[in-house]
Formats: structure tokens, C-alpha cells, sequence
């Protein structure tokens, strides 16, 4: 699916600051509309998922970076908890595990 000239991700729409950063990088563009749609849904999971808005303004300019140079995936990165067409792995069950002993 695509949101104007950017492609969306599996679980993900791309979020507006996202759509504003790639439509001003040609560069990260073009290697985020080659990605598949499991890579974008990665990138836009990996920005959208931090808490403060300093932090995720940080991971849409190191995004943003990173495609620029070609980088097809994000560094470190459990992978996606919102999809729903495939069971949590056990280290994305654990970090989950985890975030909810924090809430309580």
C-alpha cells in the first residue's frame, strides 16, 4: 500500500512525521520504497514505539540517516509487537514481559 509516493508498512500506516522526513530526503526515499512492506512496518514500529517525542524525533533523523546510506533494517531491533500475522517471539515476549512489570 502506498500513502502518496511513500509505501506503508504490514502492520503500520507511515506516521506523518515519517511521510515529512522521506518526502525531504530523496535518498532515504528511494531505498524505503524498495524495502519490503515487513522492513518499512520495522522502521516505522522502531521509530513509533519510544515514549518521549525528543527520542522519536531522534529515531525519524537516525532513520532517515540510516536509509540515506542504504540501511534496510534498524540496528538492534526485537522486530515488530504489533503484527498480528505471526506469534510474539520469545524475546519480543520477554521485553513485553518486562514493559508490563514496569506499569505495575
Amino acid at each position: 500500500m502506498k500513502e502518496g509516493n511513500i509505501a506503508a508498512g504490514v502492520a503500520h500506516g507511515v506516521p506523518a512525521d515519517m511521510r515529512k522526513a522521506l518526502a525531504a530526503h530523496p535518498d532515504a526515499r528511494a531505498t524505503w520504497n524498495g524495502l519490503t512492506p515487513l522492513a518499512r512496518n520495522e522502521w516505522i514500529c522502531w521509530t513509533i514505539s519510544v515514549k518521549k517525542p525528543e527520542t522519536r524525533a531522534k529515531h525519524v533523523e537516525r532513520a532517515m540517516a540510516d536509509l540515506g546510506k542504504g540501511k534496510r533494517r534498524p540496528c538492534c531491533w526485537m522486530g515488530c509487537v504489533h503484527r498480528t500475522d505471526k506469534p510474539a517471539s520469545p524475546s519480543q515476549k520477554y521485553i513485553l514481559d518486562k514493559r508490563s512489570q514496569k506499569k505495575s
